[in-house]
């Protein structure tokens, strides 16, 4: 198990710790595809932090998602940071396309 994260979401954030990624590919001929070229397709991993939720008139709307969920996400709806050499995602909920079970 992973140390605590030291890192609070707010509102209705997620810290997300991606899954490996495949890498690029080398044709035939030498020349290399990076694995953003070679397919679009959403990514996808790990829920590590959750924010409380957001406030629509008035009332603190909960969490869809929790802690230890599995998910796919858009590509191009979040913001990397790294934390203790480790890479993160932090992104809307609503940027969120659906849960692994």
């Amino acid at each position: 198990m992973a140390k605590k994260l030291s890192l609070v979401p707010l509102g209705d954030r997620i810290v997300v710790m991606p899954s490996e990624k495949e890498g690029e590919k080398m044709l035939a001929s030498g020349i290399i595809i990076p694995e953003t070229v070679d397919k679009e397709k959403p990514a996808q991993g790990s829920v590590v932090a959750v924010g409380p939720g957001k406030y629509e008139d008035g009332k603190l709307l909960p969490m869809q998602v929790k802690v230890g969920d599995t998910v796919l996400f858009s590509k191009y709806g979040y913001d990397e940071v790294k934390i203790a050499g480790q890479e993160y995602y932090i992104l809307s909920e609503s940027g969120v396309l659906g849960v692994l079970k």
